[in-house]
């Protein structure tokens, strides 16, 4: 019969249980294993939906809304102090605090049922069922209660709670009902009781000679006693009640009107509210609904930082309120806790992820089924959160740590339970508090005698502050006096301290208060007179009140950039151009001038980018000029090369000129610089590309030819184009002038200093013709990105003025769509970028060859890449004649047509006859992408080769200081097997006594040692291809 009693009595608990804990599903609580269990309610959520139920079907869960950052910020103050706790040395070493904490919803029936949840496991825990059954997620008792937040809940939990004797310890319920140990007998708090603020509220009126004043209470156990209190004290310093009404947040929208009518009547101006935020929102939305201003709030404990109310949009409205706060704490190591925070990283914490989707505006995809039915409304409008967000990046409530009031006190709370099991856990039997001086036993320790040694209990906390709760369960507390002002940084609401209240000195000495500190509804520093009317302090003008007395008027605050500097004032003075009203519209203040300074970091930084690109020109310039002998440099053209080298410095130069406050004579000198450096440089490229073009496009060059690559041409070229910009410039300089101008309609604090270009058209002209010339350039350097490469920098031509195009079009919508110091910013930007890309892209690679890979600098190099290009342009003429003749051949029907053979062939520089040696002639196969054509290589002489004779041996006489073995008496063949210049391949070129070959450095090419000259006898075009006359062009012009 006894374990069918025990069987029967384990199913009703576990019911119990389970009908408890139904609505906390697993991201619905922060649970975590210990030898002993903290229990933590905590109001996550500011509210619950409210649904009339007809009980026609099952009734539903009620559903939290609104979420409470600084609620998740005391809860994580409880987790921080037990981890601490279980990582200190000092508190109950092996024995390990885990937690059970929920979340409150600002509710009583949600307290209720978190409650329902402690007590059915502790009921259950006290059975000894391990007899029965084996229970893997066996959860120990919860030996202690720390929460709640409202006094309201805290009732209510208390009641349950003290009939099992489970102590609970609040961070924030200050109702004096709750120091009744007869109803109340588990109860503790580290927040002082409601008399002591009452009492001090009382004494601020007093302090200010207000008489005249509105009450507005919570209709709950926390409002209730604290505004009879207050009406108590009130009465005996003769402070008279205009009015006195209660509030609540389910209160509807009828009687939340009727409330603002009873405060927009009334001429109280001093109105004391005993209240949460919650209770209290509705009424402020509907007073700024209203905008009814020039009311001083005297705010209680429970709202007087609360973030529902402390809003920016609020601040017409409640600003200037005086509040009572908790003094601040220290958490040493919080704050770098708090921003660890991550869903990865809090498996424990079940409120962590709707934490990150509430902070972020995000959801998370791999939610559970209810989860995704919670969210499904979210997801549709907002992003899936990636868990890489930083928390650090967004400003919430959840961070600001710049006074810990009930975050200190949970962390306190906390430590007062672990403090109590020290205290069993060094109890020496004898000398306990229990029975016969027992001790209890902490492996087996009960709830009740947790609570008895709470109510024994005296320790220094972190502050060096005694805790000591007294018979009823209140610890003695001072409270700061906080003013809220607008902050001028970000325009947020800050609690400035103005004062304190010490409940424990003598009557005179309890309140300390410093009325300078003090910004009245804001900005005011004189102190209102809660009568009909008040002086209109400076910064205020006066407002005629529609319907009421002269008497009663309003004061107004002077719009921004206008001003008063006495009381009283009818109307506010406009601020002359170059000033701008204070924070306080008392006086004019000059504007601030803003420009692109050379000391301000972004200054520095651009100043030390272009100072860098001067160095790093300078220094290629050097290198050009000690290895100017050198094939690379020589075939890069060396004095175009200088001017190039040359113009990069005057472009990076040009951007210092944007940097320091504009004057006139820099407005007028910094665009033409900048264009004049742009085109020299652009018109030098150009140049370079198209002359490279012109000799690898050239049949045979000739004078006609010679001419037009000859450097003075090309010097004439670029001066012609530069010419175009400094006629342009003059042209400009001389009609429309820039010069520096203030502006002042940007901003309204702000004058910025900036540049009128004077004319939009020609600063369009002048960025338009560089970027006409680039593009040339772009189209020759594209054209040329085939031929030799070794010498030949056309590929990374064409990603410099990639590069440069990329620049200039961003600039164009982001040089339109910034102001003030970013416009000479954004200009300095892109020409910072510009001249880096192209001086990064055409001189890198060179520099890197002649200082690091000397061995690819060597005229072999060149040679065989000259060559193996000329070799393809014969063999792309002759596959497409031999196409040609195929396809004539098949229209015609019948007959066949050889294709030809390119006969590339050695001559004797003796004009000897060159004897026919068919063994010494092969047949090359090169493929491209159309097919493969097969050259034969064959010696013949002809009518014409006599002249090409005499041109070669003047070649070859100036390619012998380059080779000893230049000359060859015989024929010779230059079968260019598998030889691209595209790719590392290799170059052999085979004489009459053999083959020589040069292995470079890397092994990675073969180079021909001596450079045969070459003819094609061919029936192509008649073409006739000089070896030397190419390449001496290329390097030596």
């Amino acid at each position: 019969m006894g374990h069918y009693y025990y069987h029967l009595l384990f199913l009703g608990f576990t019911l119990l249980q389970s009908y408890s804990v139904s609505g906390y599903g697993p991201n619905q609580r922060a649970q975590k294993k210990g030898d002993i269990i903290l229990g933590g309610l905590f109001p996550i959520h500011f509210g619950v939906t409210v649904k009339d139920q007809d009980l026609k079907s099952r009734p539903e869960a009620t559903k939290c809304i609104r979420y409470n950052f600084r609620g998740f910020r005391w809860l994580q103050a409880m987790i921080f102090a037990i981890e601490e706790i279980n990582n200190s040395m000092k508190f109950l070493p092996n024995i390990t605090l885990g937690y059970r904490i929920f979340d409150t919803c600002n509710a009583v029936s949600k307290g209720l049922e978190a409650t329902l949840s402690f007590v059915a496991q502790n009921k259950i825990d006290s059975l000894n069922l391990d007899e029965f059954c084996n229970c893997s997620d066996y959860i120990p008792s919860t030996i202690a209660v720390v929460g709640a937040t409202g006094s309201g809940i805290s009732t209510a939990v208390a009641n349950l709670l003290g009939l099992f004797y489970i102590p609970q310890v609040s961070y924030a319920s200050s109702s004096r009902l709750l120091s009744n140990k007869n109803e109340y007998k588990a109860f503790l708090r580290t927040i002082p009781n409601d008399e002591q603020q009452a009492t001090a509220m009382a004494e601020i009126i007093e302090h200010f000679q207000w008489n005249w004043v509105g009450t507005l209470a919570a209709d709950d156990d926390y409002g209730r006693p604290g505004i009879d209190k207050f009406r108590e004290e009130a009465e005996e310093r003769d402070i008279c009640i205009d009015f006195n009404e209660m509030i609540s947040q389910h209160h509807t929208q009828k009687e939340v009107e009727d409330l603002a009518d009873i405060i927009q009547n009334s001429s109280a101006k001093v109105i004391v509210v005993f209240s949460n935020g919650p209770d209290l929102e509705p009424l402020i939305q509907e007073i700024v609904r209203r905008n009814i201003t020039g009311r001083i709030w005297l705010a209680s404990e429970a709202w007087a930082s609360s973030s529902l109310i402390a809003k920016p949009e609020y601040f017409h409205v409640v600003g200037g309120t005086i509040g009572f706060a908790l003094r601040a704490g220290r958490i040493p190591g919080f704050h770098e806790f708090l921003k660890k925070v991550h869903p990865s990283r809090s498996s424990d914490n079940g409120f962590v992820k709707e934490f990150w989707e509430e902070t972020f505006n995000c959801y998370f995809t791999e939610e559970s089924r209810n989860a995704k039915m919670k969210h499904s409304t979210k997801s549709r409008a907002r992003p899936p959160c990636t868990g890489e967000e930083n928390i650090t990046s967004v400003e919430t409530p959840y961070l600001d740590y710049t006074h810990l009031r009930i975050s200190y006190n949970v962390y306190v709370a906390v430590y007062s339970i672990a403090h109590a099991l020290q205290d069993i856990y060094d109890c020496k039997p004898g000398k306990g508090i229990f029975a016969n001086g027992s001790c209890a036993d902490i492996k087996k320790v009960e709830a009740w005698q947790v609570l008895n040694h709470l109510l024994h209990l005296k320790f220094t906390n972190s502050m060096g502050e005694q805790v000591d709760f007294d018979e009823q369960g209140d610890l003695k507390g001072n409270y700061t006096i906080i003013n809220w002002q607008l902050s001028t940084e970000d325009e947020s609401v800050v609690f400035q301290e103005v004062g304190n209240y010490n409940a424990d000195a003598k009557p005179s000495d309890r309140l300390n208060i410093n009325d300078k500190k003090i910004l009245w509804s804001g900005f005011s520093k004189v102190v209102p007179f809660s009568n009909c009317s008040r002086d209109c302090v400076p910064g205020t003008r006066k407002g005629i009140i529609e319907g009421e007395p002269t008497c009663c008027f309003e004061c107004v605050a002077c719009a921004e950039g206008e001003f008063s500097d006495e009381s009283d004032a009818s109307a506010c003075t406009k601020c002359p151009n170059d000033f701008w009203s204070n924070e306080n519209h008392t006086s004019c203040i000059a504007k601030e001038i803003e420009y692109l300074s050379w000391t301000e970091p972004f200054g520095i930084a651009l100043t030390i980018f272009a100072i860098l690109g001067i160095l790093m020109t300078s220094f290629v310039l050097g290198v050009f000029i000690k290895f100017r002998n050198t094939p690379i440099v020589k075939a890069t053209n060396r004095e175009l090369s200088y001017l190039l080298l040359f113009s990069l410095i005057c472009c990076f130069s040009s951007s210092l000129i944007f940097i320091g406050e504009p004057r006139d004579w820099t407005c007028r000198l910094r665009q033409p610089a900048f264009g004049i450096s742009f085109v020299l440089c652009i018109s030098c490229i150009l140049v370079k590309t198209n002359r490279v073009l012109l000799v690898f496009e050239a049949k045979i060059p000739t004078s006609l030819h010679r001419k037009w690559v000859g450097l003075n041409l090309q010097f004439l070229l670029v001066f012609l184009c530069i010419l175009v910009q400094i006629v342009t410039c003059v042209i400009w300089l001389y009609t429309a002038p820039p010069s520096s101008y203030r502006n002042h309609e940007l901003e309204d604090e702000i004058i910025f200093i900036t540049c009128d270009e004077g004319s939009l058209m020609a600063l369009g002209f002048l960025i338009g013709y560089t970027c006409l010339l680039a593009a040339i350039c772009f189209f020759f350097a594209f054209k040329s990105r085939k031929l030799p490469e070794n010498f030949n920098e056309a590929k990374f031509i064409t990603f410099s003025m990639l590069i440069f195009f990329i620049v200039w079009i961003s600039f164009i919508p982001a040089y339109v769509s910034t102001y003030g110091k970013f416009v000479s910013a954004v200009e300095v930007i892109a020409i910072l970028a510009s001249s880096f890309g192209l001086l990064g892209c055409i001189y890198f690679n060179k520099c890197y060859i002649i200082l690091f890979k000397p061995s690819r600098n060597t005229i072999e190099e060149v040679r065989c890449s000259t060559a193996a290009h000329a070799f393809k342009v014969a063999a792309r003429a002759t596959l497409r004649r031999s196409t040609l003749s195929r396809k004539r051949s098949n229209s015609i029907g019948g007959s066949t047509v050889s294709s030809p053979s390119s006969s590339i062939c050695s001559r004797s520089v003796h004009d000897e006859p060159i004897t026919m040696e068919m063994q010494r002639c092969s047949k090359q196969k090169v493929s491209f992408g159309s097919g493969t054509v097969t050259l034969s290589l064959s010696f013949e002489e002809t009518g014409r080769y006599a002249t090409v004779s005499r041109n070669m041996r003047r070649r070859n006489s100036m390619e012998a200081k380059y080779s000893d073995d230049f000359l060859m008496k015989h024929n010779a063949l230059i079968p260019l097997q598998n030889c691209d210049t595209a790719n590392d391949t290799r170059c052999k070129v085979m004489g009459n006594n053999g083959s020589g070959t040069l292995e470079s450095l890397d092994g990675s090419k073969e180079y021909t040692k001596n450079t045969e000259e070459m003819s094609s006898n061919t029936s192509i075009n008649s073409r006739n291809l000089v070896d030397g006359t190419i390449v001496d062009n290329a390097i030596n012009s």
